[in-house]
Protein backbone atom coordinates (compact mmCIF):
# COMPACT_ATOMS: atom_id res chain seq x y z
CA UNK A 1 0.00 0.00 0.00
CA UNK A 2 3.01 2.91 0.75
CA UNK A 3 4.05 1.47 -2.41
CA UNK A 4 1.77 2.20 -4.54
CA UNK A 5 0.70 5.52 -2.60
CA UNK A 6 4.15 6.32 -3.64
CA UNK A 7 4.63 5.49 -7.27
CA UNK A 8 0.65 7.60 -7.56
CA UNK A 9 2.24 10.49 -5.96
CA UNK A 10 5.11 10.29 -8.81
CA UNK A 11 2.82 9.96 -11.07
CA UNK A 12 0.19 12.43 -10.82
CA UNK A 13 -0.14 15.06 -12.97
CA UNK A 14 0.56 18.86 -12.99
CA UNK A 15 0.67 21.55 -14.58
CA UNK A 16 3.76 23.84 -14.90
CA UNK A 17 3.36 27.09 -16.21
CA UNK A 18 5.78 29.97 -16.98
CA UNK A 19 7.81 32.25 -19.02
CA UNK A 20 11.30 32.00 -20.80
CA UNK A 21 12.40 35.07 -20.86
CA UNK A 22 16.18 36.44 -22.44
CA UNK A 23 19.20 37.55 -20.47
CA UNK A 24 17.43 41.20 -19.79
CA UNK A 25 14.61 39.17 -18.27
CA UNK A 26 12.01 41.49 -19.96
CA UNK A 27 11.96 39.79 -23.61
CA UNK A 28 9.89 36.21 -23.86
CA UNK A 29 11.94 33.76 -25.88
CA UNK A 30 9.23 31.80 -28.56
CA UNK A 31 9.96 28.65 -29.78
CA UNK A 32 11.79 27.21 -26.28
CA UNK A 33 11.28 23.22 -26.11
CA UNK A 34 10.48 22.52 -22.74
CA UNK A 35 10.90 18.58 -21.52
CA UNK A 36 9.74 16.75 -19.19
CA UNK A 37 12.04 13.24 -17.97
CA UNK A 38 8.25 11.79 -18.71
CA UNK A 39 7.98 12.45 -22.37
CA UNK A 40 5.82 15.47 -22.43
CA UNK A 41 6.88 18.32 -24.47
CA UNK A 42 5.89 21.64 -25.27
CA UNK A 43 7.02 25.33 -27.18
CA UNK A 44 7.07 28.84 -25.87
CA UNK A 45 4.36 31.18 -27.48
CA UNK A 46 5.41 34.33 -29.33
CA UNK A 47 5.60 35.63 -25.96
CA UNK A 48 7.64 33.10 -24.39
CA UNK A 49 4.74 31.64 -22.02
CA UNK A 50 4.34 27.83 -22.13
CA UNK A 51 2.37 25.30 -20.06
CA UNK A 52 3.39 21.19 -20.04
CA UNK A 53 1.72 18.48 -18.18
CA UNK A 54 4.42 17.12 -15.88
CA UNK A 55 4.26 14.20 -13.15
CA UNK A 56 5.36 14.78 -9.24
CA UNK A 57 8.76 13.01 -10.16
CA UNK A 58 9.33 14.74 -13.19
CA UNK A 59 12.18 16.90 -13.90
CA UNK A 60 11.93 19.83 -16.57
CA UNK A 61 14.99 20.91 -19.16
CA UNK A 62 14.91 23.98 -21.31
CA UNK A 63 15.96 23.71 -24.89
CA UNK A 64 17.16 26.76 -27.49
CA UNK A 65 19.27 26.45 -30.16
CA UNK A 66 20.48 23.05 -29.31
CA UNK A 67 21.70 23.91 -25.78
CA UNK A 68 19.91 22.28 -22.90
CA UNK A 69 19.56 24.15 -19.45
CA UNK A 70 19.80 22.12 -16.67
CA UNK A 71 17.20 19.62 -15.06
CA UNK A 72 15.02 21.18 -12.61
CA UNK A 73 13.16 19.09 -10.26
CA UNK A 74 9.30 19.77 -10.56
CA UNK A 75 9.09 18.90 -6.53
CA UNK A 76 11.30 21.78 -5.99
CA UNK A 77 9.49 24.12 -7.95
CA UNK A 78 7.58 26.58 -5.05
CA UNK A 79 4.89 28.11 -7.82
CA UNK A 80 3.63 25.51 -10.45
CA UNK A 81 1.73 28.67 -12.11
CA UNK A 82 4.89 31.21 -12.06
CA UNK A 83 7.92 29.05 -12.98
CA UNK A 84 10.03 31.67 -14.90
CA UNK A 85 13.33 31.11 -15.96
CA UNK A 86 15.94 33.40 -18.45
CA UNK A 87 18.52 32.37 -21.38
CA UNK A 88 21.82 34.13 -21.91
CA UNK A 89 20.46 35.26 -25.24
CA UNK A 90 18.60 38.76 -26.87
CA UNK A 91 15.47 38.64 -28.54
CA UNK A 92 15.95 41.92 -30.04
CA UNK A 93 19.30 41.44 -31.12
CA UNK A 94 18.35 37.90 -32.46
CA UNK A 95 16.13 37.89 -34.50
CA UNK A 96 13.15 39.94 -35.80
CA UNK A 97 9.60 39.89 -34.36
CA UNK A 98 7.20 39.72 -37.40
CA UNK A 99 4.30 41.98 -37.63
CA UNK A 100 0.25 40.16 -38.55
CA UNK A 101 0.98 37.05 -36.04
CA UNK A 102 -1.37 37.04 -33.28
CA UNK A 103 -1.09 34.22 -30.77
CA UNK A 104 -3.77 33.74 -28.66
CA UNK A 105 -4.21 31.97 -25.33
CA UNK A 106 -6.47 29.24 -24.88
CA UNK A 107 -8.59 30.85 -22.62
CA UNK A 108 -8.89 34.12 -24.53
CA UNK A 109 -9.69 32.26 -27.76
CA UNK A 110 -12.32 29.86 -26.49
CA UNK A 111 -13.68 32.95 -24.44
CA UNK A 112 -13.89 34.81 -28.34
CA UNK A 113 -15.29 31.59 -29.88
CA UNK A 114 -17.67 31.01 -27.34
CA UNK A 115 -18.87 34.35 -27.99
CA UNK A 116 -19.01 34.38 -31.39
CA UNK A 117 -21.07 30.85 -31.27
CA UNK A 118 -23.43 32.87 -28.57
CA UNK A 119 -24.34 35.64 -30.50
CA UNK A 120 -24.13 33.69 -33.96
CA UNK A 121 -27.64 35.07 -34.70
CA UNK A 122 -26.21 39.02 -34.33
CA UNK A 123 -22.88 38.23 -36.39
CA UNK A 124 -24.38 36.15 -38.82
CA UNK A 125 -27.64 38.25 -39.26
CA UNK A 126 -29.59 38.71 -42.67
CA UNK A 127 -32.06 40.72 -43.52
CA UNK A 128 -35.53 38.52 -44.31
CA UNK A 129 -37.13 38.90 -47.08
CA UNK A 130 -40.56 40.80 -47.44
CA UNK A 131 -43.87 40.06 -49.07
CA UNK A 132 -46.31 42.25 -50.16
CA UNK A 133 -49.29 42.98 -47.97
CA UNK A 134 -52.36 43.00 -50.86
CA UNK A 135 -50.58 39.36 -52.09
CA UNK A 136 -51.20 38.13 -48.45
CA UNK A 137 -54.30 38.93 -48.39
CA UNK A 138 -53.84 42.20 -46.31
CA UNK A 139 -56.44 44.75 -45.04
CA UNK A 140 -56.83 48.04 -47.62
CA UNK A 141 -55.59 50.89 -46.40
CA UNK A 142 -53.18 49.69 -43.67
CA UNK A 143 -49.24 49.42 -45.64
CA UNK A 144 -47.84 45.97 -43.85
CA UNK A 145 -45.22 46.28 -46.36
CA UNK A 146 -44.12 49.69 -44.81
CA UNK A 147 -44.52 48.43 -41.20
CA UNK A 148 -42.42 45.47 -41.86
CA UNK A 149 -39.17 47.63 -43.91
CA UNK A 150 -39.46 49.66 -40.80
CA UNK A 151 -38.86 46.86 -38.08
CA UNK A 152 -36.49 45.27 -39.78
CA UNK A 153 -34.92 48.62 -40.45
CA UNK A 154 -35.05 49.01 -36.62
CA UNK A 155 -33.89 45.30 -36.09
CA UNK A 156 -30.84 45.60 -38.30
CA UNK A 157 -29.65 48.77 -36.66
CA UNK A 158 -30.09 47.11 -33.37
CA UNK A 159 -28.20 43.95 -34.37
CA UNK A 160 -25.28 46.47 -35.89
CA UNK A 161 -24.98 48.15 -32.46
CA UNK A 162 -24.83 45.20 -30.74
CA UNK A 163 -22.73 43.58 -33.51
CA UNK A 164 -20.27 46.37 -32.68
CA UNK A 165 -20.53 46.18 -29.15
CA UNK A 166 -19.41 42.57 -29.16
CA UNK A 167 -16.43 43.04 -31.18
CA UNK A 168 -14.97 45.93 -28.88
CA UNK A 169 -15.11 43.68 -25.87
CA UNK A 170 -13.37 41.10 -27.70
CA UNK A 171 -10.52 43.88 -28.48
CA UNK A 172 -10.70 44.54 -24.43
CA UNK A 173 -10.12 41.41 -23.62
CA UNK A 174 -7.12 40.59 -26.06
CA UNK A 175 -5.58 44.28 -25.08
CA UNK A 176 -5.83 43.26 -21.00
CA UNK A 177 -4.39 39.91 -22.06
CA UNK A 178 -0.93 41.26 -23.62
CA UNK A 179 -0.82 44.78 -21.42
CA UNK A 180 -1.10 42.26 -18.18
CA UNK A 181 -0.17 42.71 -14.72
CA UNK A 182 2.33 40.14 -14.92
CA UNK A 183 4.17 41.76 -17.92
CA UNK A 184 3.97 45.29 -17.11
CA UNK A 185 5.67 44.68 -13.23
CA UNK A 186 8.40 42.88 -14.72
CA UNK A 187 9.36 45.60 -17.03
CA UNK A 188 8.47 48.81 -15.22
CA UNK A 189 9.37 47.29 -11.39
CA UNK A 190 5.72 49.38 -10.65
CA UNK A 191 3.65 47.30 -8.24
CA UNK A 192 0.46 47.37 -5.91
CA UNK A 193 -2.16 50.59 -6.38
CA UNK A 194 0.82 52.43 -7.90
CA UNK A 195 0.51 49.65 -10.63
CA UNK A 196 -2.69 49.95 -11.02
CA UNK A 197 -2.71 53.55 -11.17
CA UNK A 198 -0.05 53.70 -13.91
CA UNK A 199 -2.27 50.97 -16.31
CA UNK A 200 -5.45 52.84 -15.74
CA UNK A 201 -3.76 55.76 -17.53
CA UNK A 202 -1.42 54.32 -20.52
CA UNK A 203 -3.35 51.16 -21.72
CA UNK A 204 -2.87 50.95 -25.06
CA UNK A 205 -5.14 50.99 -28.05
CA UNK A 206 -6.35 47.96 -29.54
CA UNK A 207 -4.90 48.80 -32.89
CA UNK A 208 -1.27 49.78 -31.11
CA UNK A 209 -1.13 46.26 -29.81
CA UNK A 210 -2.05 44.31 -33.16
CA UNK A 211 0.38 46.98 -35.45
CA UNK A 212 3.34 47.31 -33.26
CA UNK A 213 5.70 44.68 -33.20
CA UNK A 214 7.02 43.40 -29.48
CA UNK A 215 9.71 45.39 -29.40
CA UNK A 216 8.01 48.47 -29.61
CA UNK A 217 4.85 47.39 -27.78
CA UNK A 218 7.93 46.57 -25.02
CA UNK A 219 9.67 50.33 -25.56
CA UNK A 220 5.85 51.74 -25.14
CA UNK A 221 5.97 50.15 -22.26
CA UNK A 222 9.00 51.29 -20.49
CA UNK A 223 8.79 54.98 -21.86
CA UNK A 224 5.03 55.88 -20.38
CA UNK A 225 6.42 53.71 -17.55
CA UNK A 226 9.24 56.58 -16.98
CA UNK A 227 6.38 59.46 -17.57
CA UNK A 228 4.53 58.08 -14.99
CA UNK A 229 7.64 57.92 -12.74
CA UNK A 230 8.40 61.23 -13.39
CA UNK A 231 4.80 62.76 -13.01
CA UNK A 232 4.30 60.95 -9.84
CA UNK A 233 7.87 61.99 -8.66
CA UNK A 234 9.01 58.24 -7.49
CA UNK A 235 11.80 58.32 -10.02
CA UNK A 236 15.02 56.94 -8.39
Amino acid sequence: MILQIFTNSLTAQIVVSGTVYDSSKIYGVPGVLVSATSGNKTFTDSLGAYHIKVAAGDSLSFFYRGKSTIKFPVKTIEDYTAFDISLWVRVSSKYKVLKGVTVFADNYQQDSTENRIEYSRVFDYTKPGIHSSFEDGGAAGLDLDALIKAFNRSQNKANIAFQKRLIEEEQDKYVKYRFNAKLVRRITGLGGDTLTNYMKLYTPSYDFVINSSLTEFYQYILNTSYAFKRDEGIMK
